[in-house]
């Protein structure tokens, strides 16, 4: 059994595929620039074309992918422009929902982020990149979602999926991977003292490292 088989269908097909194209895409699997073989994924999902055709519109929307007549769907690729825009407007976002949820961090909470950093780490000394990229994630969301602003930290989220394929790169580096450790052990130091503002500060400098890293690899 295939490990799309083995992980849990959602309710719709449509649902399911959105989610295993969405996947492909963040930890780059699905490199950006390249075409999506719509037949080849059909197979690979076991499901008809409509599903895909429909995911592939969600996605669009989202910014994953981009459309050329004639030519089909292919992985969307980021300019250094995009990436400042995304990065930017992720700093302004990112900074109300983490006040907020310094404001409503509990223990439970902080064991949660633990939990999240020490799978980080895992990762970070094995070399698994990807690995460690969705490890990294959800100790950011983790932290985002302890805001109780839903509909904000799914804005963020949107943010995150248009660079997660960028992200994977910059922890391809065993520096860049020690950095990202030392980092959050700050973060979560500063939030275990509920000191919000060099909880921002902590994030806005680890934001600032991956656009440095992640700008040369953007830059011709």
């Amino acid at each position: 059994m295939s490990s799309v088989e083995e992980r849990r269908r959602p309710p719709t097909a449509q649902q399911f595929v959105l989610a295993e194209l969405r996947r492909a895409i963040t930890t780059g699997r699905l490199r950006p620039g390249s075409p999506i073989r719509q037949d080849a994924l059909a197979e690979e999902f076991d499901v008809s074309r409509v599903p895909l055709r429909e995911a592939l519109k969600t996605l669009h929307g989202e910014g994953l992918v981009t459309y050329q007549a004639h030519r089909g769907y292919f992985v969307e690729t980021l300019s250094l422009d995009d990436l400042l825009e995304v990065y930017r407007i992720r700093e302004l976002l990112e900074e109300e929902a983490v006040r907020k949820a310094v404001a409503r961090l509990g223990e439970d909470d902080l064991l949660r982020l633990e939990r999240a950093q020490a799978e980080v780490e895992r990762f970070a000394a094995t070399g698994e990149v990807q690995e460690m990229a969705g490890a990294n994630r959800v100790f950011h969301m983790t932290l985002f979602e302890c805001s109780g602003m839903p509909r904000l930290v799914r804005l963020i989220r949107t943010l995150w999926d248009s660079t997660d394929a960028y992200r994977s790169l910059y922890y391809g580096e065993g520096g860049n991977r020690e950095r990202v450790v030392a980092e959050h052990r700050g973060v979560l130091d500063a939030l275990r003292r509920g000191a919000a503002d060099e909880v921002v500060s902590r994030l806005d400098e680890h934001r600032a490292h991956a656009v440095a890293a992640l700008s040369t690899v953007l830059t011709p």
